[in-house]
């Protein structure tokens, strides 16, 4: 079986790739696939976070294991795409380059027939050029806690006395 899926710049311009990738392949061919088809260079570590139909970020599979002994994470190279992409798990979003943070959400279009004389992964359609900067994220966090200028809002007040009681609340 072949995955279609259709790969968005998270953006206000059109910047999509459209990949098609075995679907025993693992989310490291597919990382591959996709650092080949916007043109990065690949130095940059990244990770698939699966998704639901509201683009909410889920359980991280990452490239490499960064965690140093602490909760496990799946690995690219580890991880088949079957195991992460069914009919009704159409969605992940790809996060490249943790610094610049370029996020992609990506899509699955179709589940379809490997083509003989086509070799996998394979860029079926590629449109927009990729800005030389990603672009600005607001995260709903910064949203609900900047006022009307746009400023942040203090969490607290430290002249609220809300340290009084710190020791005894210390265990």
């Amino acid at each position: 079986m072949i995955y279609r899926f259709r790969v968005i710049l998270d953006d206000k311009d059109d910047v999509f790739r459209d990949i098609e990738v075995k679907a025993d392949a693992t989310a490291e061919d597919f990382h591959n696939s996709i650092v080949q088809a916007f043109g990065f260079d690949g130095g940059e570590m990244a990770s698939f976070y699966v998704s639901d139909e509201e683009w909410s970020q889920g359980d991280e599979i990452a490239l490499f294991d960064m965690s140093e002994g602490g909760d496990s994470v799946r690995i690219m190279n580890e991880t088949a795409l079957d195991d992460i992409i069914t009919e009704h798990k159409r969605r992940l979003i790809y996060v490249y380059d943790f610094f610049s943070m370029w996020t992609f959400l990506v899509e699955l279009a179709e589940i379809a027939e490997p083509v003989e004389s086509t070799s996998y992964p394979n860029l079926m359609y590629s449109h927009g050029e990729l800005p030389d900067s990603p672009p600005e994220k607001v995260f709903e966090a910064d949203k609900e806690d900047k006022n009307e200028d746009g400023d942040f809002n203090d969490y607290q007040d430290l002249e609220d006395n809300s340290f009084d009681n710190y020791d005894d609340l210390w265990n």
